[in-house]
């Protein structure tokens, strides 16, 4: 069962072409990218970087490749796993290269196509220049654009995927990074009950459609606005800041140093949020559960940057009972999308 779609950029590709496991008739056209009718435009200028068969093939081929990182281990699929929403699925913080743990945990990637930043700071503004952070990251990939480059010249298989997707077998920077952005941009996830209820295709139970009004109505649906789940924001959700103790992580005044953003963060989106735990930006919560108690009872830090949000009561924090954590979460679990989990399209 599907939504019914705005704009759609269909592009049909062989399925053969995709995923050696499927088993479909090799004439069925296969959707690359579309954009749901309830989602706005898109935030990415799709023009400047048209999506084709080739191209998708040969970003999601780098996508999976080791040899993005100095020695052959890691690549972008070792922090983001398919299953889980395209999460470190059980890592608090992502491990890299030689066994190294980050401060940070891996972001889920989807609906990339409507992202304005990216990261938990919101150090990188464009999709396209995305994919350089954790390749030279000296705790993820460890490794220079130009020698990853050199690698992908030397071995007999990308030249003429690069000739296929941009016309000639230059394999440049530009274009190794638009072609991961294909890929990623065909990451689209519309497809949970909570989309085919709001499309009249599916019903709520007593408790998903509690959990609804108390999302609105508790001031969740502030900062995690649908369709998308997250209003692309930088806020202070109170984490208590001594969870690393001998590392303070600042958030967006990282990238910024104004004072404002201290303990700032990228407010994530709840879509697929029953998958893609441990959640935060450190993974300190395992839980849906645990996130819901540190918003609820009173655990929440003071912190100068705290959102106004969580101060409307007599103590910081949302007011919540046991009763309307259990309707929140049955609620959150409806933005679940199995159909994009389990997407062959995405298979290497």
């Amino acid at each position: 069962m599907k939504l019914k779609l705005g704009i759609v950029l269909v592009i049909s590709i062989l399925l053969w072409g995709c995923s050696k496991e499927e088993t479909t008739e090799p004439d069925t056209p296969l959707v690359l990218f579309e954009k749901p009718s309830t989602f706005p435009n898109t935030s990415y200028k799709m023009e400047s970087n048209p999506i084709t068969e080739d191209g998708f093939l040969l970003g999601k081929k780098i996508f999976f490749d080791g040899k993005l990182s100095r020695d052959g281990t890691i690549s972008c699929a070792e922090c983001h796993n398919q299953p889980y929403a395209f999460t470190h699925h059980g890592h608090a913080q992502s491990h890299g290269i030689d066994g190294l743990v980050g401060p940070r945990n891996a972001p889920a990637l989807q609906n990339l196509a409507w992202g304005k930043t990216f990261f938990w700071d919101g150090g990188v503004f464009d999709l396209d220049l995305f994919s350089l952070a954790p390749i030279e990251n000296p705790v993820e990939m460890d490794e220079q654009i130009g020698n990853v480059l050199e690698k992908l010249r030397k071995d007999v298989t990308y030249p003429p995927m690069f000739k296929k997707a941009f016309g000639t077998e230059d394999i440049t920077t530009e274009r190794f990074l638009k072609s991961l952005s294909q890929f990623m941009l065909t990451l689209v996830s519309a497809n949970s009950k909570y989309d085919l209820y709001k499309a009249g295709k599916a019903s709520f139970s007593a408790d998903e459609k509690a959990g609804l009004t108390l999302f609105n109505e508790k001031g969740c649906a502030s900062c995690h606005p649908e369709p998308l789940f997250t209003d692309e924001s930088f806020r202070s959700n109170g984490l208590p800041t001594d969870f690393f103790r001998n590392f303070v992580d600042t958030g967006r005044y990282r990238i910024t140093e104004l004072k404002e953003d201290k303990y700032k963060f990228k407010v994530p989106s709840l879509r697929n949020i029953e998958y893609t735990f441990p959640y935060m930006h450190d993974g300190r919560f395992i839980s849906l559960e645990d996130v819901l108690d540190h918003y609820a009872d009173g655990n929440m830090a003071n912190l100068e940057t705290l959102d106004p949000i969580f101060k409307q009561n007599t103590k910081i924090g949302i007011a919540l009972n046991q009763k309307e954590k259990s309707q929140i979460i049955a609620f959150l679990k409806t933005l679940t999308d199995e159909s994009f989990l389990k997407d062959k399209r995405f298979v290497p």
